[in-house]
């Protein structure tokens, strides 16, 4: 601000002469030369000009004809200014718009007595202004604007001064005309330095999307792209989940995070920016003024990280919204319009890179998937299981059969129960087969015969690098039998340590591979079986109660093929051609002696003991007639428990065993009574007749 001139400093109008007028002009110009900021030439002008023409206040009014109005750009004042920088005015509002249309000067000698313009006369009065005089900027290609001076005093600008004034102005007019131009030229200068920038970004991450196929290290790639011309502290790539309807922090870049934030994280779309830009598919700025109306959990947690500003722009592709790219920052107001700009761009191309990778992700998983199926099903071709049919018409046989054909249609969890060798396997291909799973996998895993250290592995796969040998990917048992069957064999042997997995996949239906933290859903019936007692198991601590209840909610009991001997001829038969036909041999007929032999046999390895032994007699065999190695079967016979002697024997045999796995309950749904498929009186009234009564 200039100090006001006292009277006596200053010189008149009447004083000036010739020279001082001319040499003022020449300074003027000399200032004009050494200037390109308006700012900054106006300063000089005023000093300069104070020597030889009376004002208080110097303004320059520039003119703008796409909008017609006038805008106050600098004041040089040793008064209080009468307006406020930047002020806009309409030209039949101004004494200026006034000189800008007849392009002639005005001077207004005595304020108080002029009428016109009301309200910036008004304002010059408050401040003490007198008097006005007002000259054209004009060049020979526009109309620049005005140049203004007031003073304090009356009648400060007489006639016979105009024509200096005249002089100044023009020279004025290709000062500020140039300084325009010059600062037009630098912006355009510093606008195409940052398209330059900025295309040179898309450029970079045109090159970084075709060369990754990571999502993680794409987005660090494109983080240290950005970071040239966005600053921020923060960059985010979250994709949709159909299966949960939410948003899932995939992928971040995070170096000054306090650890809130983590890859995994839900983002719903209520109460989330991300979730408001997925779904109205629009940019949106985040600061403080609108971070209130995001209530989530994660929101307040992206708060209490520190990040005061963000830009978030959706990520679309030609079929689907895809997710969301997040940019933040620890400072306010990080991020203009032309950030969300070139975001936006930026997400275009990512939306495509995120697209093929996540149909890569899908190709390879397929592609492993396909070949773990491969692999499985051969070894299911070499362990030779698969029964052609289930062989028998035993009532104890039809009773399970039964009870298969009721489970099947429904996706309840099944534990087959039994002996060793009692066709557990077999009830569950057939309930399997009967279901409406029946045209998708059915995966077995003897639970029995993985190492325990890599069971959970083998159950639920993992990643690269999950641990010490696990040189690629492993699709797990569950993610095989997707849309399938999973036959869990021997389940009593899963260890404790891995038992509450299996129960949340159980329960939820979802896991995670060992070594990562991203959480699969997976459509499975489980089957599963053991020859073990799992209520003395819970009881004794071997196994999980809940696990244990949450397995037996439909429980079929294999009977032992001595419970049904009337099945073992045809099972000879069945089994006598099968090797038979393998070995490109006739067998006519069993001597009688032999099969009565087999059928007093009490089996104790059940009905794979019998299959291998009629695997070896027809090896050993050399005609029509099939020759049984019975000494084998005697030696076998003198070392076993000897055979109840009577059926009455059998019977309690079979209902003692019964109780004591039913812990003596008889009636209800999973009572002995209802495994026997008898009634509970019935039961009560064999028990009473065979003498079996519960020890105190």
């Amino acid at each position: 601000m200039l100090e006001r001139m006292d009277e006596a400093t200053k010189v008149g109008p009447s004083v000036n002469t010739a020279p001082e007028q001319y040499c003022a002009l020449l300074e003027v110009s000399q200032a004009i030369a050494a200037h390109r900021d308006l700012s900054a030439l106006f300063h000089d002008l005023a000093q300069r000009l104070h020597r030889v023409v009376r004002f208080d206040f110097l303004a320059l009014i520039l003119y703008d004809p796409a909008r017609n109005t006038l805008r106050l750009h600098v004041l040089e004042s040793s008064i209080s200014p009468y307006a406020e920088l930047g002020m806009e005015k309409p030209l039949s509002e101004t004494p200026a718009g006034l000189v800008v249309e007849t392009q002639r000067p005005l001077v207004v000698q005595n304020i108080d007595q002029e009428t016109r313009f009301p309200e910036i006369l008004s304002l010059m009065r408050e401040n003490g202004v007198k008097s006005f005089c007002g000259l054209p900027l004009t060049t020979a290609h526009r109309r620049v604007g005005v140049l203004g001076f007031g003073s304090v005093k009356q009648d400060a600008y007489p006639a016979d001064n105009l024509g200096f004034l005249e002089r100044v102005s023009a020279q004025v007019a290709l000062a500020v005309d140039n300084a325009l131009n010059f600062q037009k030229a630098q912006s355009y200068q510093q606008q195409l330095g940052r398209e330059r920038d900025r295309l040179r970004v898309l450029l970079d991450v045109t090159n970084t999307l075709v060369a990754n196929l990571d999502l993680r290290e794409l987005l660090k790639a494109i983080a240290g792209c950005l970071e040239r011309v966005m600053h921020h502290d923060y960059t985010g790539l979250s994709l949709f989940d159909p299966a949960i309807n939410q948003l899932r922090l995939h992928a971040l870049d995070f170096p000054q995070g306090k650890g809130l934030l983590q890859e995994e994280m839900i983002v719903p779309l209520e109460g989330t920016a991300a979730g408001e830009v997925f779904q109205t598919r629009q940019p949106l700025l985040v600061g403080p003024a609108n971070y209130g109306r995001f209530q989530a959990d994660v929101a307040r947690t992206f708060v209490e990280e520190g990040l005061m500003s963000a830009c978030i722009v959706p990520l679309v592709s030609s079929k689907q919204s895809l997710g969301t790219l997040s940019l933040a920052s620890l400072r306010e107001g990080a991020f203009t319009q032309e950030d969300v700009d070139l975001l936006t761009q930026v997400a275009n191309q990512v939306a495509i890179a995120v697209e093929n990778a996540l149909a890569f992700q899908q190709i390879d998983e397929l592609k492993n998937k396909l070949a773990e199926e491969k692999l499985y099903l051969e070894e299911e071709i070499r362990t030779d299981h698969n029964f052609e049919e289930i062989v028998g018409e035993s009532a104890a046989l039809k009773r399970v059969l039964s009870q298969v054909e009721t489970v099947a249609p429904t996706d309840s969890t099944v534990l087959i129960q039994g002996e060793t060798g009692t066709g557990k396997e077999l009830a569950a291909r057939a309930l399997h087969n009967l279901s409406r799973r029946r045209d998708r996998t059915f995966v077995k895993v003897n639970c029995a015969a993985i190492p325990t250290g890599l069971l959970e592995s083998e159950l639920f796969g993992h990643e690269r690098g999950a641990f010490t040998g696990a040189i690629s990917q492993k699709i797990g048992r569950f993610e095989l039998a997707h849309q399938g069957t999973l036959f869990l064999d021997e389940v009593g042997d899963i260890p404790l340590e891995l038992q509450p997995k299996l129960l949340r996949v159980l329960q939820e239906k979802e896991f995670e591979r060992l070594g990562s933290t991203r959480t699969i859903r997976i459509d499975v019936r489980v089957v599963a079986a053991t020859n073990r007692d799992l209520t003395n198991m819970v009881a004794e601590g071997e196994f999980r109660s809940d696990l244990y209840y949450r397995l037996n909610i439909f429980p079929i009991e294999m009977p032992a093929l001595r419970e049904r001997p009337e099945d073992i001829p045809l099972l000879v038969r069945y089994f006598a051609q099968k090797f038979a036909r393998r070995a490109d041999k006739l067998i006519e007929s069993i001597p009688a002696e032999d099969m009565e032999a087999l059928t007093r046999y009490h089996w104790p390895g059940n009905a794979r003991e019998l299959e291998n032994l009629i695997e070896r007699a027809v090896i050993l065999t050399r005609g029509p007639v099939l020759r049984l190695p019975l000494s084998e079967l005697r030696s076998l016979t003198e070392a076993s428990p000897p055979v109840p002697p009577t059926l009455q024997a059998a019977e309690r045999e079979i209902i003692l065993r019964t109780l004591r796995e039913t812990n003596w309950v008889i009636g209800g749904p999973a009572g002995a009574a209802a495994r026997l498929g008898l009634k509970r009186t019935t039961l009560q009234s064999r028990m009473k007749k065979l003498g079996i009564a519960k020890l105190a």
